[in-house]
C-alpha cells in the first residue's frame, strides 16, 4: 500500500531527454480517424468473435494501461490493470466502475530523478514510472512486473510484499516487463530497458548492470537466463505459454514472436519464428491455442492459429481530434466466469470484447 513518503520531482536534468527519440509509444501512433471492427482473414475466425460484437469502453484518461489480468472473488470478479504513468494498478468491477487497487507498484523510492524510462504518449512527454504486466501465482498471488523498481514482486494475502527476483547473479535487472507462470510453479519473465533512466533510445545507462535483456526463469528460488537479446533476435518482451504448456512465445524487438519447446526441467529446447516482419508487444492465448498479439502503434489485436495462420484483426476505434488522444494495444486477459470476455488495454483505454471460445488464465485460476 501507499508509503506516504513525498516524492522529490527535479526534471531539469532530464528534460532534453524527453525530447529524444524512443521506441516506446512514440508518435509514430497513427493519428487517422477510424471505427471500431473486426476483419475476418480465416472461416475460424468467426468461431471465435462475432462480426458484429460490440467493443465495450471500461475507462479512459488513464496514463498508459498494461498488464490486464482477471480476478475471481466469489462476488463476480473483477479487472486488475497497470499504469506505466501514474504508477499504480487499478481495479474495474462491473457494479462500481474504476479505483485504485495499489498505489507505488512500480517505483516505491522517494526520488523519481533516476527511475522510470523517457517516453512520448501522443504529443506528452512522459516518463514510464509504473509497474508494466501481472499475473496469479499457483497459489493464487498477485505477481507482477514492478519496472522501475527492476524487481518481480508479490502480493501476500495480508498485504505485504516479497521480492520474488531482483537480481540475476549479484546483478540488478533493468526493468522487468512481463510474466507467466508455469502449472508446476515455474516463473517466466522478460527484463527489458525500459526501467532505467537515461536508456530512451536502447543505448547503455549509466545504471544499467546487466548488459543484455533476456528472457529469465525462476525456479525453486533460484533465477536462471534462458536466452539473451542477441539469440532471440531482439529486445524481449511480451510472454505467454501454449495451453499445454509445451511452448513458450516470446515477442522480440518489436518485429518478430519466437516459439520455444519447453523442457521437463523448464530451459528452453528448439526455437522456432512464429510471427515475423511485424510489431508486437503483449500476447495471449486461447484455449484452442490461437495467439492473440498486440500491436500498440496500429491499435490491433491480432489472432494466429497455432500453425502459425492469421485468422483476424481486431482494430480499436482511432480519433483525430486535438489535444491527441491515444488509442493503442499494449496488452490483452481473458476474464468473466466463462472466460470469455477479451480485456484490451489500449493507452489511455480500457475495453472489453465478448469472445466465443474462453481463454487460458493463469494455472491457479483455470477455467475449463
Amino acid at each position: 500500500m501507499p508509503n506516504g513518503k513525498r516524492r522529490s520531482l527535479n526534471l531539469v536534468p532530464t528534460v532534453l531527454a524527453f525530447f529524444t527519440a524512443s521506441i516506446a509509444l512514440a508518435d509514430e501512433t497513427d493519428s487517422s480517424a477510424r471505427e471500431f471492427r473486426i476483419e475476418t482473414f480465416k472461416p475460424e475466425m468467426n468461431e471465435l468473435v462475432s462480426n458484429d460484437a460490440e467493443l465495450e469502453l471500461l475507462g479512459d484518461r488513464y496514463g498508459l494501461t498494461e498488464g490486464p489480468l482477471w480476478m475471481d472473488d466469489g462476488q463476480g470478479g473483477f479487472l486488475l490493470f497497470t499504469d506505466l504513468i501514474s504508477d499504480a494498478i487499478f481495479k474495474w468491477t462491473p457494479a462500481e466502475g474504476n479505483s485504485v487497487f495499489l498505489d507505488d507498484a512500480g517505483y516505491s523510492g522517494d526520488d523519481i530523478n533516476n527511475a522510470g524510462f523517457q517516453a512520448m504518449r501522443g504529443r506528452m512527454r512522459v516518463i514510464l514510472i509504473g509497474p508494466n504486466g501481472l499475473t496469479l501465482d499457483p497459489q493464487g498471488r498477485l505477481v507482477w512486473c514492478a519496472m522501475p523498481d527492476r524487481r518481480v514482486m508479490r502480493l501476500e494475502k495480508d498485504g505485504t510484499r516479497t521480492v520474488v527476483a531482483e537480481k540475476y547473479n549479484g546483478k540488478r535487472f533493468s526493468g522487468p516487463n512481463d510474466l507467466v507462470y508455469r502449472s508446476d510453479g515455474t516463473l517466466y519473465f522478460t527484463d527489458s530497458i525500459f526501467g532505467l533512466r537515461g536508456a530512451e533510445s536502447q543505448q547503455e545507462s549509466p545504471y544499467r548492470e546487466i548488459p543484455y535483456n533476456g528472457v529469465f526463469m525462476v525456479k525453486n528460488g533460484d533465477v536462471t537466463l534462458l536466452v539473451k537479446d542477441a539469440e532471440l533476435g531482439g529486445d524481449p518482451n511480451g510472454v505467454a505459454l501454449s495451453p499445454d504448456e509445451r511452448y513458450l512465445y516470446v515477442s522480440a524487438d518489436y518485429n518478430r514472436i519466437m516459439r520455444y519447446e519447453l523442457k521437463k526441467d523448464g530451459t528452453l529446447g528448439e526455437g522456432k519464428v512464429f510471427i515475423d516482419g511485424e510489431t508486437s508487444d503483449g500476447m495471449k492465448v486461447d484455449q484452442r491455442g490461437n495467439v492473440y498479439t498486440t500491436a500498440v502503434w496500429e491499435g490491433e489485436v491480432r489472432v494466429t492459429s497455432p500453425e502459425g495462420h492469421r485468422l483476424g484483426v481486431i482494430y480499436l476505434p482511432r480519433v483525430d481530434t486535438e489535444p491527441r488522444v491515444q488509442i493503442c494495444a499494449t496488452n490483452v486477459a481473458f476474464g468473466d466466469a466463462d472466460s470469455k470476455g477479451l480485456y484490451i488495454t489500449a493507452c489511455e483505454h480500457v475495453y472489453r470484447l465478448q469472445m466465443k471460445v474462453p481463454g487460458v488464465r493463469p494455472v491457479s485460476d483455470q477455467r475449463s
